[in-house]
């Protein structure tokens, strides 16, 4: 079981966790990125969802490490716990976690792969299609179009 405390310096988020066996605090000095100002239109357990996915993606959630409790999303972003929890069903039923009644909610042992697997599916064909459909929109040549992306992707 891991203690978490976050700390506000200077406008940066430090997470600090601590294993309630070892009393060893390790400062994982890392910004925790999800706004919910407005800028983001998606409903906040879908952000929930997709912050996960994303700690999933980037390596700070491992393939059967456990993930937090809807209690604790509620308390880092400042959310009702149902909000929270309404995010974490959601990748319950994408297979992304899995519970273990009593202990918590795991990351699934491939969830990584299928994520990226959804997301280059679904998500980059959606967005694809927007914009190619607004680049006809605008008269957008199609060899501009893939000259703006290969820029763009330069850029990093």
């Amino acid at each position: 079981m891991w203690i978490i405390f976050l700390v506000l310096l200077t406008k940066k988020l430090s997470l600090y966790i601590v294993h309630y066996n070892t009393n060893v605090l390790h400062n994982a000095e890392r910004r925790i990125s999800l706004n919910f100002n407005g800028q983001n239109t998606a409903p906040i357990y879908i952000q929930i969802a997709e912050w996960i996915e994303n700690e999933i993606l980037a390596d700070r959630l491992l393939p059967d490490g456990k993930v937090y409790s809807q209690y604790q999303l509620a308390e880092i972003f400042n959310i009702n716990p149902a909000t929270a929890g309404k995010g974490l069903t959601i990748l319950v039923e994408k297979e992304i976690l899995y519970k273990k009644r009593g202990l918590g909610m795991f990351v699934v042992t491939d969830a990584k792969h299928r994520i990226l697997t959804t997301r280059r599916s679904e998500t980059l064909t959606k967005m694809a299609k927007e914009i190619v459909q607004e680049s006809k929109r605008l008269g957008v040549l199609d060899e501009d179009l893939i000259e703006l992306i290969k820029h763009i992707q330069k850029e990093g």
